[in-house]
């Protein structure tokens, strides 16, 4: 399967497609901590190395998700084939539905998939989203309001909230 790997201000993102619609996302957090410290220059510069393949659904990925840690980009439109059950899959077109700058909870998120009691399994297909940033799982949060899980660490949960909300991260 292509894929490429390219450094984002929030660490390397690993992006895998399949017959023409993205598959995954995998990243590993360089430490928000360190994130501090770097200059927009050194950050612009890692966002230009990548390898991999190139394909053309991978570079246009890249160059939306480049748009979207500039804040140039509310939205993706990509073609999307996220693989998981059916409730999965109904949980993570739900997070679709939460505008860029907003958050909903777990219990939102049960209602809006016709299960207003699985909150629970909405947090388990959240830890399951297999394509985070493109399917906004960060955007769930606790019924008082609190972080709860990410997959990539609750800095980094943060650190997206605070992205889309016009907040300097």
């Amino acid at each position: 399967m292509p894929f490429l790997r390219y450094s984002t201000p929030i660490g390397f993102l690993e992006i895998t497609e399949d017959a023409g619609c993205l598959t995954r996302i995998s990243f590993s957090p360089i430490g928000i901590d360190s994130l501090e410290g770097i200059s927009d220059s050194s950050r612009n510069r890692a966002v230009s190395e990548s390898f991999g393949t190139q394909t053309a659904l991978l570079e246009e990925t890249r160059l939306q998700l480049d748009a979207y840690f500039s804040g140039r980009l509310e939205r993706f439109s990509l073609p999307l084939d996220p693989r998981g059950t059916a409730f999965q899959r109904r949980v993570w077109d739900a997070l679709l539905d939460i505008p860029y700058g907003s958050t909903e909870t777990y219990s939102g998120i049960a209602r809006a998939v016709g299960n207003p009691r699985a909150a629970r399994a909405v947090g388990l297909a959240n830890n399951r989203n297999p394509l985070p940033i493109v399917i906004p799982c960060h955007r769930v949060i606790g019924k008082n309001g609190t972080l709860i899980g990410y997959a990539g660490g609750l800095a980094l949960k943060r650190y997206l909230i605070d992205l889309e909300s016009g907040r300097k991260p």
